[in-house]
Order: structure tokens, then sequence, then C-alpha cells
């Protein structure tokens, strides 16, 4: 039987810098950082406040199929691969620190039906959503402008 999400995969340009953008910029935490074979090293990062809940932090590279690899590779330099959702206290507030920090916004933060929302790039490309929610029914979204 399943108990929990336990690993979420998010692919990444370089394993060195994306450890520190998760570790430094976000305040992640590192969770595994093992080289499993010359070629391959597994890394993890998690937040504090959600250990049991790993984020891998993966190179596209082998055993997928060059083809798939370059794809991957042509998505992240375009900005363009979906990463992860974080849940935020006070999203303007945490928009302004990453903001301060570098960090690469593409939608500042605006009212949605189910709260604030922010949409931001990891150093990847890959884009993080931060969203402090709020209770919301269907009947919210009649008629929003989520664009």
């Amino acid at each position: 039987m399943i108990t929990n999400v336990s690993l979420v995969s998010v692919w990444v340009k370089d394993l060195d810098e994306s450890l520190a953008f998760y570790t430094d910029v976000l305040g992640f935490e590192v969770g595994d950082d093992v080289q499993v074979a010359a070629d391959f090293r597994w890394v993890t990062v998690k937040h504090p406040s959600q250990p049991e809940l790993e984020v891998h932090l993966s190179t596209p590279s082998a055993p997928l199929p060059d083809y798939l690899i370059e794809a991957m590779r042509r998505a992240q330099d375009e900005g363009g691969l979906p990463g992860v959702g974080l849940k935020v206290d006070d999203c303007r507030k945490t928009y302004e620190e990453l903001a301060s920090k570098g960090v690469e916004f593409i939608q500042e933060p605006a009212e949605r039906p189910y709260g604030v929302e922010a949409l931001m790039r990891d150093n990847s490309g890959n884009w993080l959503v931060l969203v402090e929610p709020r209770e919301f029914s269907q009947a919210d979204f009649d008629g929003a402008d989520l664009g």
C-alpha cells in the first residue's frame, strides 16, 4: 500500500550550481549527495519543514536516449520545464526576498481564486510556482481572469 510521496525529480543543468541554488537561495537542506558511479551522482534536497519529501536534482543523461537528452537540454535552455509548487506564508514578501537574491520571475505576485501566486525560474530554467493559498470553491473561478 502506498503511504505517501517521498521523492520528486527536477531536471537541472549542473548539479553543483543547482544544489547551491536550492540550498543557499531557496533555503532547502542537502539530503543526499552521493557519487554512485563514475558518471552518476545522486543529489537530493529537502525543505526543513517537510523533510519526508525529497527533491531529486538530476541532469538529463543516460540511460535516457540521446534524442531525449537533447530535447530536455533545449527545453531547459528555453526555460519551459515544469518544476515544483512551493507553498509560502506571504507571496509578496517571498517574491521581494528572492528577487533581491537575483531570482528570475516570470510573473509577479497576483491574486488568484486559490490565493496569491508568483512564477519564477530556478537556475536551470524550471518553472517554480510560489503560492500563498487560501480557501476556494469552484464558484471562485467563474469569470476569473487567470492570464
